[in-house]
């Protein structure tokens, strides 16, 4: 006799450890799904990484528009040298030449004396076939395919975390039935161990009864085992730094207002395609640019330019007309200026982007070929998510009825086991009959739920689940 009371001892002190520890993992502030999405959009890293790609493409934009202006240099340089010149043939390779103009004298000499150089110039491309037009769409078809990034990225994350979220809330119930179920196996095994003990029963029942106790005690750790993976799976999405979460589940004891009225057709606006879509935009409007690389370039220069220099007018004379003096060397007095029209044309250049709109066409066949394997994708999808949909609610509809008979029959198996009309294997078998309708009970509502989350997410339209919650 004291063996079983140290032993029923051992149980309820198990019990309470396991009673603790599920209160203190739910003892946390509610997060309503809603709530959960928004934190999760505004806190997930990859959406702030494409947010930035997107703000970014559109500083590309600013830029090609302002790449099409005027390039107006200014300029001006002070020096301090000689000018001996020579007649002959002079080519400066690599940029190394000196600029040196003078008299070809007969001898060397070292007559130095400041000079100055001061410009404005303006060279514009002025028309060029599109090509800064093409190159401004570029940029905003990047800018496009990066919003749309952007977009589809946050709407598949929105689907991640509500998936999460509910895979959190079915993970929740099944814990809250593995304790329930745990409270009634140990109810059971005290009326079998006092039975036991008045001799109303056989010994081995009580030993029965405190290995069923056991199993309910290690199905129950495996629940909060299974949901402690699946709380740090939505953290994780949230991008948060919470270690625990409780969360409002109260929409999913309910079927959705509409679930088959409104059937989505069509997955042509799924944030997806259209960001497919911006890809094969931008990589046509990328072969538009290259094409015209094929035509001339026309220009509209001018230049205005004043120069200084010690060296007098009579220098070609007189070698010693010059003067060392800093102020006089820079000092202009010589001005020109030269407005004038030109056209470029590199006669190899059509040959060779010929190869390259080829190339970029050919990517945009691509990616057409995988705009449609997504689309096909989704509409399989789509019909896969209202199969399932159907489905889960007729196992919604059934659910209860399997737990009312399996409640029943257990209820009835343990009163004729209390009256010595049954054994304690039947009572076992109902026992386990009534924990597996709980469970398909719990998944089934929740199977609904993510079925229509399915279907919003094949459809694209996440304000069709939304807007049941």
């Amino acid at each position: 006799m004291k063996l079983i009371l140290k032993e029923v001892k051992k149980y309820a002190l198990a019990l309470l450890y396991l009673h603790c520890c599920f209160h203190c993992l739910h003892a946390q502030r509610k997060l309503p799904l809603r709530e959960a999405i928004d934190l999760a959009v505004d806190n997930y890293g990859v959406i702030k990484a494409k947010a930035s790609y997107r703000q970014a493409s559109g500083e590309s934009v600013k830029q090609a528009i302002k790449d099409y202006f005027p390039n107006v240099v200014i300029a001006a340089q002070q020096d301090y040298g000689t000018i001996n010149g020579q007649n002959g043939p002079l080519y400066g390779f690599g940029g190394y030449g000196v600029a040196s103009s003078g008299l070809p004298l007969s001898n060397q000499n070292w007559n130095a004396a400041f000079g100055a150089l001061y410009l404005a110039n303006v060279n514009w491309d002025v028309f060029a076939f599109g090509r800064a037009r093409e190159k401004i769409e570029v940029a905003k078809r990047q800018m496009s395919r990066d919003s749309t990034d952007w977009q589809q990225e946050i709407f598949q994350h929105k689907v991640k975390v509500t998936a999460a979220y509910l895979n959190l809330a079915a993970a929740q119930k099944l814990t809250e039935s593995y304790r329930k179920n745990l409270n009634r196996a140990d109810t059971f095994r005290r009326t079998v161990v006092v039975r036991s003990l008045n001799g109303l029963n056989a010994g081995v029942d009580s030993s029965q009864a405190n290995a069923e106790v056991s199993n309910a005690k290690i199905a129950l750790t495996k629940a909060l085992d299974f949901e402690q993976e699946q709380s740090n799976k939505l953290i994780q999405l949230l991008g948060t730094n919470e270690t625990l979460l409780e969360l409002d589940t109260f929409f999913v004891s309910r079927l959705p207002r509409e679930l088959l009225d409104n059937v989505a057709t069509s997955v042509d606006g799924h944030p997806l395609l259209q960001w497919y879509q911006s890809r094969i935009n931008l990589s046509d409007e990328q072969s538009k640019y290259y094409n015209t690389f094929k035509y001339p370039t026309v220009s509209i220069f001018g230049v205005f330019q004043g120069r200084g220099s010690g060296f007098y007018s009579n220098y070609a004379t007189d070698q010693s007309a010059f003067t060392s003096n800093y102020f006089d060397g820079i000092s202009p007095d010589r001005m020109n200026y030269l407005l004038g029209v030109g056209i470029s044309w590199n006669l190899t250049q059509p040959f060779r982007m010929r190869h390259q709109v080829r190339a970029q066409n050919l990517i945009s066949r691509g990616l057409a070929a995988e705009y449609e394997m997504t689309q096909q994708q989704l509409n399989a999808q789509l019909v896969l998510a209202n199969q399932k949909l159907k489905n889960a609610l007729d196992n919604y509809l059934e659910a209860p009825v399997q737990v009312k008979a399996a409640s029943d029959t257990y209820l009835q198996r343990s009163v004729l086991y209390k009256n010595g009309l049954t054994n304690l294997v039947d009572v076992t078998q109902a026992l386990y009959l009534l924990i597996r309708a709980e469970t398909d009970r719990d998944i089934a509502y929740n199977n609904v739920w993510q079925a229509l989350l399915l279907k919003a997410a094949a459809s694209g339209d996440f304000d069709l689940f939304l807007e049941e919650i």
